[in-house]
């Protein structure tokens, strides 16, 4: 016992857990790839809008987000690199599905704040930043598109102090201004990286270290300037401290091109020095659950369709605590119930494979899921464990959804159902409109366009979509107070699958007449975006 319990803890150390975020169209599901590129899991790399002769980006399967060229839903990736195991979870950056991201993000132990080198912090950054930030999670910062023209690179750093209070401590720094770039000032040693380009950014680019003597002389101008820039850049605060990276006040910044794989390696090597290990994970009572306990797993995603020949349900768990086998039977701490855990996968993009066994840290698939939701815990032998469950974000987008064709009135409600149980839109119903037309709640209109996608090509229901005035919801503390909303104007209650009595106001300013007219009225606020 004192041997696998050593085993356990031991494989825990292993494994490196993170997220790549950034605002739409900084390169993350590019990076996703170059990472993948790099340990070696593929042999060529794609580029989201598919240049000519690469393919599209592995992780991105949806084929909406092939045609559109953008991350809609999470792709979970494995790879070994050298001793340890990355378990890589990439994200939507689009903020209209940053719910998604959001519980994503429950699930690492890290992430890699992706930034356009002529842009900064975006808007979708600064939001994600703010849920790392609630959730204590430590941030790396790669300043991506060096190969474009850009910013000053001392303006990208003092911009992360002076918006998000995060002090950048720099450990490479491009030679060459934005635009012209020739390799990086590796801070650790003074050397200089020179990296070459290979067509198209498909394969490795070489990478050729030399001393600061021949940098010196090669390089001129750019080397001195990139030295003294660096110096300023440490000397006011940014020498690198592991303890104030680990607890959130600062960040180590990279430099690079993910399309031409520059700068790359340096953040697999850095992540596996420095990213934080899996640590023992909170229960609903605040008691850690130890690395060597029992199994035990939540469920942060459930997704149908990856396959289109199967039409199967994945439910993604991060591992919490002890060893998972395939076949071992699992408890669902939600319902009591028991879940066999045959089918057991690894997914890379549409590629899988069969896991046998799996450690804290590790991101499984369980197919055939269709008794498991989002937030859900599975745990083996006693005693019970229950993880925190994760919350439904505050929609402000609704409508009504109806099947275009009425001979398909099954399949649409199989879809709605399995679209309700992956959160791709939140369902909510009322006795007005019945069952037959319920609504969907989204934060971002883009889930719509989703939605009725995959409703129309996987359960071959095209849906009618009428869109309801509504942009401000409360929930209803006390249902006996329904009939006071359902009964004024410009307003009305929904009640969504988890039983929660939701209050939808035109405005916020209806919403707040309301409340004057009935003082007693209660109402409570929803996890707000980002919160």
């Amino acid at each position: 016992m004192a041997q696998q319990s050593t085993d356990v803890v031991a494989e825990a150390g292993r494994r490196r857990t993170f997220a790549v975020i950034s605002h739409p169209d900084a390169g993350k599901s590019t990076l996703t790839e170059a990472l993948a590129l790099h340990a070696e899991v593929i042999s060529e790399a794609g580029a989201v809008h598919g240049k000519s002769g690469r393919r599209g980006v592995v992780s991105d399967w949806l084929e909406m987000e092939r045609s559109r060229g953008i991350s809609i839903t999470s792709a979970a990736l494995q790879f070994a690199y050298g001793d340890a195991v990355i378990n890589l979870l990439d994200t939507p950056g689009h903020a209209d599905f940053s719910e998604d991201t959001y519980r994503v993000l429950s699930a690492v132990d890290s992430a890699v704040m992706l930034l356009d080198a002529a842009k900064g912090l975006e808007p979708q950054t600064l939001k994600l930043f703010d849920v790392c930030r609630y959730r204590g999670i430590p941030v790396i910062t790669f300043i991506n598109k060096w190969d474009r023209p850009g910013r000053e690179v001392l303006e990208l750093c003092d911009e992360l102090v002076e918006r998000i209070g995060l002090q950048p401590m720099p450990l490479t720094w491009p030679v060459g201004i934005a635009g012209d770039f020739h390799g990086v000032l590796d801070l650790a040693d003074g050397s200089f990286v020179r990296y070459t380009r290979t067509a198209g950014g498909a394969t490795l680019a070489p990478e050729e270290r030399m001393d600061a003597t021949r940098a010196e002389a090669e390089e001129g101008v750019d080397w001195h300037r990139a030295h003294e820039e660096s110096e300023l850049a440490v000397g006011s605060g940014g020498d690198f401290d592991a303890a104030a990276f680990l607890a959130g006040s600062a960040t180590p910044v990279l430099f690079g091109a993910a399309v031409l794989n520059f700068g790359v390696r340096h953040l697999l090597d850095l992540l596996v020095e420095l990213a934080p290990r899996p640590s023992a994970r909170l229960d609903v009572d605040e008691r850690p659950r130890e690395l060597d306990a029992p199994f035990s797993a939540f469920v942060f995603k459930v997704q149908s369709g990856m396959d289109p020949s199967h039409r199967d349900q994945v439910a993604f768990a991060r591992v919490c605590s002890g060893v998972f086998e395939r076949g071992m039977v699992v408890t669902n701490a939600s319902t009591a119930r028991p879940f066999a855990t045959k089918y057991a996968q690894q997914v890379f993009g549409q590629q899988r494979s069969t896991v046998e066994v799996a450690y804290p840290g590790d991101v499984i698939g369980l197919v055939n899921a269709s008794a498991l939701r989002v937030g859900d815990t599975l745990y083996a032998d006693k005693p019970a464990v229950r993880f925190p469950g994760l919350p439904s974000f505050a929609p402000s987008h609704f409508a009504t959804a109806r099947p275009a064709d009425l001979s398909r009135a099954k399949q649409f409600r199989k879809g709605i159902e399995q679209l309700e149980s992956e959160g791709v839109v939140q369902v909510l119903r009322s006795d007005l409109r019945g069952d037959a037309v319920p609504v969907f709640a989204a934060v971002g209109p883009m889930q719509f366009e989703v939605a009725a996608h995959r409703l129309e090509h996987e359960f071959k229901s095209p849906v009618k979509l009428d869109r309801l005035p509504y942009t401000a919801v409360r929930r209803l503390a006390d249902s006996g107070q329904r009939g006071v909303v359902d009964g004024a104007r410009r307003c009305e209650v929904l009640t969504r699958t988890d039983g929660a009595e939701l209050a939808l106001f035109e405005d916020e300013m209806t919403m707040r007449i309301l409340l004057r007219q009935n003082p007693e009225l209660a109402l409570e606020p929803l996890v707000a975006e980002g919160a």
